[in-house]
């Protein structure tokens, strides 16, 4: 039992300690931390340009003002660094990727993944879509979207087979019954272009961030390259801010303007579970299986401070010349898990076409 003469001081002890720990549980979650934002993805790429600027102003908006530092992680279509993100990152909240191509690397062979991607804690994610362009010097001479039809010796470049990009892009070709051959295994956007400089191939994909940003400037005012058709499967397309102020046809337009009629059939049927799993989920902002629930809060946090943003909005449009929206929610990663499906006769179906492709 205490004494009369210790109680008082060990109550005022107690006290002080409770004090203690209800300020230290009331401090934000990220203060005194370093935030690494993991990019799977090399530098220069569209996933790059929109990650380093999400990166930029997201650290301004996360309560506890920590540091922040960006790293990529390319190969293998992103792949690589996606499944570092859930296999060796800290689940402490302190990395966080922004993921791109992701989704459908998992529902076309989630085996691969030692550990689920399903699992991953999801924050947000972009919708969007994909620029196709080629050469204007592939014979006969390119100059409208449509002269993509009488194309000869035309050379698609890509990621990796099983990237969903590259997959859309060879159907889209298959569709409009174009000869075509196909070299993959670029580990980014960047070498990938100057492969199509360089004339080692002469069609390439992006999406707008670095179509805009590089692509537009550069190879399509010179008269280089030219855009063909962007990835969109209903006619006539919605709006698409990320393609204002640019004339570029839909894949439903230009399919109809080459055979007279929309896509429809298989190929499309696969082009389509394709685009709506990518179209959604272009960019995803996750974390390794684990993370603390307050980590997710205070980042939930900040995106939406993010997305209010003018000066964000201002740079971004600046930059890329749109402003990324990047939608958000305490059951996102219910939601994002939700559109991460195929049924497996789709999936065995589009797998099969990425290994045995169609005779041209």
């Amino acid at each position: 039992m205490l004494s009369a003469f210790t109680r008082p001081a060990w109550l005022a002890l107690a006290a002080l300690l409770g004090l203690v720990a209800s300020a230290r549980a009331e401090e934000p979650f990220y203060k005194g931390k370093r935030l690494t934002l993991l990019i799977n993805f090399a530098a220069g790429g569209p996933t790059d340009i929109e990650g380093r600027l999400f990166a930029k102003y997201l650290v301004k908006h996360i309560d506890g003002q920590p540091g922040m530092i960006v790293q990529n992680m390319d190969g293998a279509g992103g792949l690589i660094g996606a499944q570092y993100l859930g296999e060796v990152a800290p689940k402490d909240g302190t990395v966080v990727g922004y993921l791109s191509g992701s989704a459908w690397l998992y529902v076309s062979d989630p085996d691969r993944w030692r550990v689920d991607f399903r699992k991953y804690e999801f924050v947000a994610y972009q919708p969007g879509t994909t620029v196709h362009y080629m050469r204007t010097d592939v014979p006969p001479g390119m100059h409208a979207p449509a002269d993509i039809a009488k194309a000869q010796g035309l050379i698609a470049g890509g990621l990796s087979a099983d990237t969903s990009k590259d997959l859309r892009l060879r159907l889209a070709l298959d569709m409009l019954g174009v000869p075509y051959k196909y070299v993959t295994g670029y580990r980014s956007s960047p070498p990938a272009r100057l492969a199509l400089q360089r004339g080692e191939i002469s069609m390439f994909s992006e999406s707008p961030p670095s179509y805009r940003s590089v692509v537009e400037p550069s190879l399509v005012k010179s008269g280089e390259a030219m855009p063909v058709f962007y990835d969109e499967v209903a006619d006539p397309p919605p709006p698409q801010k990320q393609l204002e102020g640019l004339t570029i046809p839909s894949f439903p337009q230009l399919h109809r303007e080459i055979k007279g009629a929309l896509p429809s059939g298989r190929l499309f049927e696969a082009y389509r579970v394709l685009y709506d799993m990518n179209s959604t989920l272009q960019r995803m902002i996750a974390l390794p299986p684990g993370t603390p629930p307050a980590a997710l809060a205070a980042l939930r946090s900040a995106i939406e401070g993010l997305d209010a943003d003018k000066d964000f909005a201002a740079e971004a449009t600046r930059t890329i010349e749109f402003a990324p929206d990047y939608p958000t929610a305490p059951d996102m990663s219910q939601q994002v898990r939700a559109m991460m499906v195929a049924t497996p006769q789709m999936r065995d179906f589009i797998n099969d076409y990425m290994r045995n492709p169609p005779k041209r």
